[in-house]
């Protein structure tokens, strides 16, 4: 417990000052966030530091490998993993900011970059064996799936990343929804005696939550696709390599929903020329309904808080 506390301290304070250092660096290379024409509510805020995944993401692995060491193989694939979609992210941004448009990287880039990653993760699982999955509500129940981990972990890395990176989209949204998500994942572990990714957790929470101290509305730096898909990359890892892959769509089922927004749009516009929501992911459709940034971040972070609880009281 007390290393916990002070990793999740120490994570904080890190990732404040590489914030700190950060922030006036991306502005002197005018690393800016370029905002789509089409959401005019968010037209203040071209130009607006992105990329700030990377100082979160630093702090993280820096706190983390101290609290740690090297010894636990599967806190060190977090780490790897983690950094390898950050990098990806950051590609992604760069392209963005080098070409002055919202275009990086292609999707089948995107895809076939996260398709290795995931796949060093599926290969480790199963050679490891760590192919058991525990059953939510299910009291302690487990059930191994053997060879089966492999195409679940690699559809688990795509999907979680992806909508993660889709959940980014408001000031404080997709880093507050991640915190609560690390932070019941955090607890989960902690009831399952997997400490040292317990510790991971919420190392990752002080990281993060200090990020939101920035990112909140008005936000005054992004974390860009360079923190988004880092983020999916380390909830992914830490909830597949613990077993509890079954409770990615549940706790983190606002990640889940606004994936399928995407899907449901545009599938139902390309067989009708109509929209089910104004916008999609359904968080835009909340803010062109008049709902501000705050209320819809701290909606997201309270029903991803109060899913997480249930699940824990069912452990």
């Amino acid at each position: 417990m007390k290393t916990i506390f002070i990793g999740t301290l120490c994570a904080f304070a890190a990732s404040f000052a590489l914030l700190l250092i950060l922030k006036p660096l991306l502005k002197r290379l005018k690393a800016g966030q370029y905002i789509l024409g089409y959401v005019k509510e968010h037209k203040n805020k071209n130009g607006t530091p992105t990329m700030g995944g990377l100082a979160f993401i630093a702090a993280l692995i820096i706190v983390g490998a101290c609290a740690l060491g090297f010894s636990d193989g599967r806190a060190n694939l977090t780490f790897a993993i983690t950094a390898g979609f950050m990098f990806v992210g950051f590609l992604d941004d760069f392209l963005k900011i080098y070409h002055k448009e919202n275009e990086g990287l292609k999707p089948y880039q995107k895809i076939l970059f996260q398709l290795a990653i995931a796949s060093v993760a599926a290969a480790y699982c199963y050679i490891n064996k760590y192919t058991v999955l525990y059953v939510p509500f299910g009291g302690g129940f487990s059930f191994d799936i053997k060879w089966g981990i492999i195409p679940l972990i690699i559809f688990i890395f795509l999907a979680t990343v992806n909508c993660v990176n889709l959940t980014d989209g408001l000031d404080g949204l997709a880093g507050g929804t991640s915190c609560a998500y690390l932070f019941v994942m955090g607890l989960l572990l902690s009831i399952q005696k997997t400490q040292n990714l317990s510790v991971l957790s919420f190392v990752a929470v002080g990281a993060v939550a200090a990020f939101l101290v920035f990112n909140g509305n008005k936000a005054s730096i992004f974390m860009g696709d360079t923190g988004s898909l880092a983020l999916g990359g380390l909830i992914s890892c830490l909830s597949v390599f613990s077993g509890n892959s079954l409770y990615i769509p549940l706790i983190g089922i606002m990640f889940v929903i606004s994936g399928i927004s995407v899907i449901v749009q545009v599938i139902y516009y390309k067989r009708t020329r109509k929209r089910v929501f104004l916008m999609a992911p359904v968080h835009h459709h909340f803010q062109m309904k008049g709902y501000s940034e705050s209320k819809i971040s701290y909606a997201y972070f309270i029903l991803t808080a109060l899913v997480g609880i249930i699940c824990l009281i069912f452990v």
